[in-house]
């Protein structure tokens, strides 16, 4: 009896382990502080029928849309593209020079067409040099626009973890050059009547 006892003594311990073990990651992005678009692209629809490909057009959509809607219009280039191990990340760099004293209005509009999308915003820095908005769809995908480095602007978008695939070249089509094979791109380099005023 003492025997059985023990056998079910040992059970259930390893039971409560293994539970405790998945309630930590159930919560990978506890920290209300993270801002990155990874974590954000984490919280995706489990059991997706999506594949990898499927999922890279979806982010290239929602990186075209975000864009298109920028006004007056900036050139862009692509940036590169990165897998994980089941999610892919998409990328856009705005050649356009966007001076210091247009860098909030540009986010504001990057920040309404989000929401009126049904975007919900996660996080925003506000930082007055290198300001950033995170969003997150319904479905899962994590997009970003940030000011870096010479007050250049990137965006970036990253899907749910999805089936694997092979993942193609984007098939968007940059409004200014390509650069294709060059990394990292230029510093931001065409002046815009609007976004570059204020900018030396």
């Amino acid at each position: 009896m003492s025997r059985r006892f023990q056998i079910v003594a040992v059970a259930l311990a390893v039971g409560f382990a293994l539970s405790a073990c998945g309630s930590e990651k159930a919560h990978p992005g506890a920290d209300t502080n993270t801002t990155t678009t990874r974590s954000a692209g984490s919280e995706g629809t489990k059991g997706s029928n999506m594949d990898m490909q499927e999922a890279a057009e979806r982010a290239d959509g929602m990186l075209d849309d975000v864009l298109k809607k920028i006004d007056p219009e900036v050139q862009w280039a692509h940036g590169p593209t990165t897998k994980g191990s089941c999610d892919v990340t998409r990328r856009r760099t705005v050649m356009t020079i966007v001076s210091a004293d247009r860098r909030q209005g540009f986010l504001d509009q990057v920040e309404e067409f989000w929401r009126t999308s049904d975007y919900r915003i996660r996080a925003k820095n506000k930082d007055t040099e290198f300001p950033a908005v995170y969003a997150l769809t319904k479905d899962g995908f994590g997009i970003s626009v940030s000011v870096r480095a010479k007050g250049q602007v990137f965006f970036e978008a990253d899907t749910p973890c999805v089936k694997e695939s092979k993942v193609a070249d984007s098939t968007s089509k940059p409004n200014g050059p390509a650069y294709k094979g060059v990394y990292p791109l230029p510093s931001p380099n065409v002046r815009s009547d609007f976004w570059s005023a204020g900018a030396s």
